[in-house]
């Protein structure tokens, strides 16, 4: 059983690894050291036998098999350094985490254009959810934890993910093995897309008629037969040429074929060297989780493990990669050697490759699962929300943002549902408004794609969210804020129209207009929104706005955060209190900074 604690357990763990990477490193520079010493003992020991001719030939042979020995050994040292280095950097990461410190992958190209929420709530872009959560290696593996971030599951399927995720949080070993498949950074940067592979492998035939395959080695045979006899003198160059000249038109006539099979695989051995890793993993682990076990069972071929499959493949993708030796490259072509291989990658495809897409949703699914158990086990307190059927419901206890350290999060309640379904909420400049409705939203992400909550408790159906944090305007688009705006608002009450509730986020509410038509306009929003059954909270500076509470009775109810001006500076306790806020900052801050005023 893991330590509770992933601080001492990364600690330790970070220990050991550095531990062993001082043993590599020394033993790595002993072997180095020990193969230039045996090969200047062999540069001396060829002046001795052939210059001064004091020792006898044999004694090469021991300095050339002593270094090829040496060679190989060193080769493996070295790829264990590499390992050791990588562990210790694998741990030295976890624990910036742990202090509020990651870089990798932002994830922004997953996002499509006028998302409702993905930017605007943080989940997405530098220092964003996305980016702290994000440690997969493959690319399909990021793009399945993305999905899960951008829409809610059926409650199901969350259920199911909370089960796995709970099952793997403390499988710290699990994680460091995908990790450390390749020698890929370790800061959220993963391995190449193998997308394309799905579409080659769902492709028709690319080399046909089968039989095509023989002729091939055929004539590589009778080719090698008439160069060594030409060069034995048994026959004249007529043979042998008219053989390479056969050789060279069957893999012309071939050409477009074998490319259209060895494109897509090309170069990427790497690729499928983790592809074929994190299945093994997934393959080999005991597991009691209803999902964890379909995908195992998803992982399985006609009673065959995928990652054998696919390691296959990746076993010929390699040695297709040997021609880009410029040595092998001269006499593969003598060989037919890329149209051989073609044949075989072909007929590897021809078994396998409808299976592709199914593996690599597989490996998605499974990468995704180890993200959220790892930000579960980062994060020890922090609970499974309980999933409701009927709505629309946010009950949130104690909840605090999870990108604030918890040293720092200052942490408020709330329950939107029945009665109040939408909270107004007024304040001061910074005083924690816009931070209240990112913490609500991002649990909301967080608890519908089968992460845990930062919070005591929170009980939530499922919600739909629409919010206008970072509204901005577009000189190339032709758009005023208030444009922006207004057509993010129109994009939420569509979204009313759809089969889940929505909980709508309004960040300082049609703050681009006059203040007679904020009023109307707000008023008839918020109306719009809670009669098509919405929950949500909005924020304001202007306090005419939180009469929108009066105006809806016991389905609406303000709610402000408050700050204290004293000696010229301001604080901020970021506690949400009833009510409507009392006093404004503005003037204060003005005159802080030296305006007149």
């Amino acid at each position: 059983m893991e330590s509770a604690n992933p601080q001492l357990e990364y600690e330790r763990r970070l220990q050991s690894a550095s531990t062993v990477k001082s043993e590599v490193d020394r033993l790595e520079a002993k072997v180095g050291n020990g193969r230039v010493a045996v090969f200047f003992a062999g540069l001396a020991a060829t002046y001795l036998v052939f210059v001064v001719g004091v020792l006898s030939p044999l004694w090469l042979v021991l300095f050339v098999v002593s270094f090829l020995a040496l060679a190989a050994w060193h080769e493996r040292v070295q790829k264990a350094c590499h390992l050791a280095h990588q562990r210790v950097r694998w741990y030295q990461l976890a624990l910036e985490r742990l202090e509020g410190k990651w870089s990798g992958t932002t994830g922004e190209k997953h996002v499509p254009e006028n998302h409702p929420y993905a930017f605007d709530l943080d989940i997405f872009g530098p220092g964003s959810v996305f980016e702290r959560m994000c440690l997969v290696k493959t690319g399909v593996g990021e793009a399945t934890l993305a999905r899960w971030l951008l829409a809610p599951a059926e409650l199901d399927v969350i259920r199911q993910r909370q089960q796995a995720v709970d099952e793997l949080r403390s499988n710290v070993d699990l994680r460091e093995h995908i990790a450390l498949l390749s020698s890929d950074r370790l800061d959220g940067s993963h391995v190449g897309d193998l997308n394309e592979l799905v579409r080659w492998g769902e492709a028709e035939p690319m080399l046909r008629p089968f039989w095509l395959r023989w002729p091939p080695v055929l004539l590589v045979a009778f080719t090698f037969a008439t160069i060594v006899s030409f060069l034995s003198g048994e026959l004249e160059a007529t043979p042998m040429l008219v053989a390479l000249a056969l050789q060279s038109a069957y893999g012309y006539y071939l050409k477009a074929g074998v490319e259209s099979v060895v494109g897509p695989v090309e170069r990427k051995a790497q690729q499928l060297a983790v592809f074929a890793g994190v299945l093994q993993i997934l393959e080999n682990e005991p597991f009691d989780a209803p999902l964890l076990k379909q995908l195992q069972k998803d992982a399985t071929t006609a009673g065959r493990p995928a990652s054998q499959l696919i390691a296959r493949l990746g076993n010929l993708v390699a040695w297709l990669n040997a021609t880009e030796n410029r040595y092998f490259a001269t006499i593969a072509p003598f060989f037919l050697y890329t149209t051989q291989l073609a044949f075989l990658i072909e007929g590897w495809r021809r078994i396998c490759g409808r299976g592709i897409a199914g593996w690599l949703d597989t490996v998605g699914e499974f990468e995704a699962l180890c993200a959220l158990s790892a930000y579960a086990y980062e994060n020890p307190s922090d609970p499974f929300p309980e999933l409701c059927e009927h709505g629309p419901l946010f009950d949130g206890v104690e909840i605090g943002h999870p990108l604030i350290p918890d040293k720092k999060c200052v942490r408020n309640s709330l329950c939107l549902g029945n009665p109040t379904r939408v909270f107004v909420v007024s304040g001061s400049n910074m005083s924690g408004k816009s931070t209240l409705l990112r913490t609500v939203g991002v649990n909301t992400v967080l608890a519908l794609a089968g992460a845990p909550v930062k919070a005591k408790s929170v009980r939530l159906s499922p919600l739909a969210i629409g919010a206008t944090m970072r509204i901005q305007d577009s000189l190339q688009a032709g758009q005023s804020r208030f444009f922006a705006e207004i057509s993010r608002i129109r994009q939420i009450v569509a979204m009313t129209q759809g089969p889940i509730p929505v909980l709508f986020l309004l960040d300082e509410l049609l703050n681009g207009t006059n203040s007679h038509d904020r009023k109307i306009g707000a008023e008839a929003i918020v109306r719009t929104l809670i009669e098509a059954g919405a929950i949500g909270l909005l924020t304001t500076h202007d306090l005419a706005l939180t009469h929108i509470a009066d105006q809806l009775g016991d389905q609406a109810a303000n709610v402000h955060f408050e700050d204290q001006f004293a000696d010229g500076s301001i604080s901020f306790d970021y506690v949400l209190r009833p009510g409507i806020v009392q006093k404004s900052n503005a003037l204060a801050l003005m005159r802080a900074v030296g305006l007149q005023v």
